[in-house]
């Protein structure tokens, strides 16, 4: 499919270092991995945390492997469901000066001091991907999507890692908003 991206929906999740899991499920607790995820090594965990916040709680999945630093990714709609006000929209990873939250598991809490986002939507390329549509890392471009409620997604970063597999990510408030339910694809406009 020339020009073409596969858009995918990435709902609420947790990233957590190897401490936070073991304060949320024990000493010594290792992820469980209940499927992979089309980015090469990342996995949804059958393990899941409660999201606590000053107006209620839910529950998100966790995505492994560990990490370096505790990170929640939120759609808007679910930040204000629990009462986290102002989480930015950023890049995975860039989490200093954002909100923080509680996350209870079944064998302790951790408080987060900061950590809550919304991810900004993003494309996954190889090397290869970027140079076959003409894009750098970190370049923004858009993506039509050609849905029941087709548009244009604009300000999508590009991420280009030999490790990555071609995707497109976006949160469940803008799948919901462009119909992107199932196998769809975007079309790559500069």
């Amino acid at each position: 499919m020339a020009n073409k991206i596969l858009v995918e929906t990435s709902a609420r999740h947790v990233h957590l270092t190897k401490e936070s899991v073991e304060i949320l499920f024990g000493k010594g607790h290792e992820l469980t991995n209940k499927k992979d995820l089309s980015q090469p090594g990342q996995f949804a965990c059958e393990e899941k945390v409660t999201i606590v916040g000053p107006r209620g709680s839910i529950k998100a999945s966790i995505l492994g492997p560990t990490r370096n630093a505790d990170q929640v990714e939120l759609s808007l709609t679910d930040a204000r469901t629990v009462g986290i006000a102002g989480i930015p929209v950023r890049e995975s990873g860039d989490i200093a000066g954002s909100p923080g939250c509680v996350l209870e598991g079944p064998c302790g809490s951790v408080e987060l001091k900061e950590g809550v986002i919304a991810a900004k939507r993003h494309i996954h390329m190889t090397p290869e991907d970027a140079e076959a549509f003409g894009v750098e890392d970190k370049q923004v471009v858009g993506v039509k999507l050609d849905t029941a409620r087709s548009l244009v997604f604009g300000d999508v970063v590009v991420r280009v890692n030999k490790n990555f597999a071609l995707a497109m990510h976006i949160d469940t408030d803008e799948s919901n908003a462009a119909c992107a339910f199932g196998e769809v694809y975007g079309e790559l406009v500069k």
